[in-house]
């Protein structure tokens, strides 16, 4: 069973959305050609899914500023501007994704006393979404992911996938997601590969 992840393509990381991440909407439709190509047998999404009142938000801590550095439970915590809330329009998928598509959504980041950035479990590793579990299920035995972003959650997903699904191949989609800063991106993509995902473009996947 051959997986696509689709890493948070959502409003709020796309321009105009409340944490934008350059060009975020780029990658929209490279992912369609993925899906539409017919490669894979299971298209999986997670969507950043916050209560308003997360403790990631800046808009918790009085007096920070978005991007300040502050701490969470008692741990260093990035404070960023609030975002993907739920139910909001900042949350949903972009409206060019091909959702009909997806098989399965993970959503992510509930818990307002920690950060979620991959989409297989929490920041302080604690608490699993079940993602793993449910590919796991479906017998996945390779898995490519792609999405926003590259040097937050893309990479945290895809480092958790090689540790949660030791038996699967891990391939990260270059063309197909985005980062928030590009010096962030080359190590982002440097740790990915060191720890074994296999760096590939859409060019490797698509049958034309």
């Amino acid at each position: 069973m051959k997986a696509l992840l689709i890493i948070d393509v959502q409003n709020g990381f796309c321009p105009g959305g409340n944490l934008p991440v350059p060009e975020g909407d780029k990658v929209v439709p490279v992912i369609n050609r993925l899906i539409e190509d017919g490669s894979y047998d299971l298209v999986v999404a997670s969507q950043d899914w916050h209560p308003a009142d997360h403790g990631s938000f800046a808009s918790q801590h009085p007096g920070a500023k978005p991007f300040d550095m502050g701490t969470l439970s008692g741990k260093p915590q990035v404070l960023w501007p609030d975002h993907c809330v739920q139910t909001t329009p900042d949350a949903d998928f972009h409206p060019d994704l091909n959702t009909d598509a997806i098989d399965y959504i993970q959503q992510k980041g509930e818990n307002p006393a920690v950060d979620s950035y991959s989409a297989f479990r929490d920041n302080d590793q604690a608490a699993v979404t079940g993602l793993a579990g449910y590919l796991k299920a479906q017998q996945v035995k390779e898995l490519d992911i792609c999405g926003l972003a590259t040097d937050y959650c893309v990479k945290f997903s895809a480092l958790d996938a090689r540790d949660m699904l030791p038996d699967a191949k891990v391939c990260f989609i270059e063309d197909a997601s985005r980062g928030i800063d590009p010096e962030g991106v080359k190590a982002a993509i440097a740790e990915m590969r060191e720890k074994g995902v296999a760096i590939i473009t859409s060019r490797d996947v698509l049958s034309d």
